[in-house]
C-alpha cells in the first residue's frame, strides 16, 4: 500500500532548498557525503520529528513536534539529512547530518510501504533512550503536526536502537510501550547509602 507521507510547511521547504543551494551551508555542514555528492540533491519524504520527552506508567505522554526532517538524495539514494525547526519567524533550516540514521529511515520507509495497510510517516524521538523510530500513524489523513501514537500505531525502531529493542522490528504501540516504560522508569533505591564503607 502507498505510505502517506504528509506535507511538510512550505517555508521548512524553502528553508531547505535554499540551504542545499548555498555553497557555504554545504561545505561547512560535517556531511562528507553530502559535500562528496556528485549530481544534484533534493530533499524528498519530509517527516514531522515529534518528541516524547516522558513516558507514565499510565502509558504515552503526549508528543510534541520539534522539526521537519528531509532525506536528501543524490541518485538512487540517501546521503544525508537536513532538520529544520521552528522559530519566532516561522520555520528554518538547522542543520544537516548524515550517519546511521539516515540509511536506516530510508530502510524502514521501505518496510513500511511493503505493509498491506496505509499509514502516515512521521518520526518519534524518545530522548530519555536515545531512541529514534520511525511511528506509522493509523490515520492517513490527520495533521502530521498533530497528535500521539495511538494503540494500533506501528513503531520501528531505528538503528541503533537501544539494547534489547531490536531494530526494524514492527511493533504495535501496545506492545512496545510496556518495554519503553520500563526502561524509562528510574530504579528505586535499594536502602540509604551507607557512607563509611570502604572503596572497592
Amino acid at each position: 500500500m502507498p505510505l502517506h507521507v504528509p506535507p511538510a510547511p512550505a517555508p521548512a521547504l524553502r528553508s531547505v532548498l535554499t540551504a542545499l543551494g548555498s555553497p557555504t551551508a554545504v561545505r561547512e555542514a560535517r556531511t562528507p557525503s553530502l559535500r562528496a555528492a556528485q549530481g544534484p540533491t533534493t530533499p524528498e519524504l519530509p517527516l514531522p520529528v515529534h518528541v516524547l520527552d516522558r513516558i507514565t506508567a499510565q502509558g504515552l505522554s503526549t508528543t510534541r513536534l520539534a522539526g521537519w526532517r528531509f532525506l536528501i538524495r543524490c541518485g538512487d539514494r540517501a546521503v544525508a539529512a537536513a532538520e529544520t525547526m521552528l522559530t519566532p519567524d516561522g520555520w528554518a533550516f538547522s542543520h544537516f547530518f548524515e550517519g546511521p540514521y539516515v540509511a536506516s529511515t530510508e530502510r524502514a520507509l521501505h518496510q513500511a510501504e511493503a505493509l498491506q495497510q496505509p499509514y502516515q510517516a512521521r518520526l518519534l524521538s524518545v530522548p530519555g533512550l536515545y531512541m529514534l523510530t520511525l511511528w506509522l500513524h493509523g490515520d492517513t489523513t490527520a495533521d502530521g503536526a498533530e497528535g500521539h501514537p495511538g494503540g494500533t500505531d506501528l513503531l520501528v525502531p531505528l538503528a541503533p536502537a537501544p539494547p534489547g529493542i531490536p531494530a526494524h522490528r514492527l511493533f504495535r504501540v501496545t506492545e512496545l510501550l510496556p518495554v519503553l516504560t520500563h526502561r524509562a522508569t528510574p530504579l528505586p533505591l535499594l536502602g540509604p547509602p551507607v557512607l563509611d564503607s570502604p572503596v572497592a
